[in-house]
């Protein structure tokens, strides 16, 4: 297929549809659930719809870029919470009204997949102030380089922190790390921002029961989010 630019004739850019892809993501999320994935995927509040337009940009500033990646970190963490267990708690309120609340159970900590998984740190402890992070760092080839967890970690849910998803690879080798640590699948909350329908389909196939909260599927994922966020080095 051709395009013609005043009179010349180029080769047209390969430009994803956003439409097809909308309707190819519908789809994904109906298998996911059929298969009973536990897959969370915020809803489309024109909030988060601007958090992820700003992040999207590639004219959006340092100072911007961090603000908003933190806001929506924030909130994909939060959503991610949501999901782990808790049991009744009951109180006394200070005019001795007993208030019958709830108690989220202790025994959850963070991994965050080094380097873009450390923005997500800290939207992690404004959530849960003394939570334990460990941190895991793959190279290339998918060879681990760094790997630092709790000791008990096999006894604990872990919420894993990495922004941005492409093929998911680095994804699951950070999982196999987990796994090989001996924390079930079902203990694994893999948070991000946002996530390749690629990605969702090779992690969810080779790990179908992990828990997987994110704020966007799509293929226009802003893959310089470490370099946005920290800085080039």
């Amino acid at each position: 297929m051709a395009g013609h630019v005043n009179g010349t004739s180029a080769t047209a850019p390969v430009i994803p549809r956003v439409g097809d892809e909308e309707e190819g993501v519908g789809q994904l999320v109906a298998d996911l659930k059929e298969k009973g994935t536990n897959f969370v995927l915020l809803k489309k509040t024109p909030q988060i719809l601007e958090l992820q337009t700003i992040l999207k940009d590639r004219t959006t500033n340092h100072s911007d870029f961090v603000f908003n990646a933190d806001r929506l970190m924030r909130l994909v963490i939060e959503e991610g919470l949501n999901h782990l267990p808790f049991t009744e708690h009951t109180v006394t309120t200070p005019t001795g009204f007993r208030y019958e609340g709830i108690q989220f159970n202790r025994g959850n900590c963070g991994v965050s997949l080094c380097r873009s998984g450390e923005a997500m740190e800290v939207s992690l402890r404004q959530c849960c102030r003394c939570i334990r992070i460990g941190k895991i760092l793959i190279g290339d080839e998918q060879k681990v380089l760094y790997a630092r967890l709790l000791p008990d970690i096999h006894s604990r849910r872990v919420l894993l922190l990495y922004p941005t998803i492409g093929s998911g690879t680095t994804v699951c080798k950070a999982i196999e790390v987990l796994k090989e640590a001996r924390v079930p699948d079902e203990n694994i909350y893999l948070v991000s921002l946002f996530i390749s329908p690629t990605g969702l389909k090779n992690i969810t196939r080779k790990y179908p029961y992990i828990t997987v909260v994110a704020s966007d599927i799509t293929s226009l994922y802003p893959n310089h989010f470490s370099t946005s966020y920290f800085g080039a080095v």
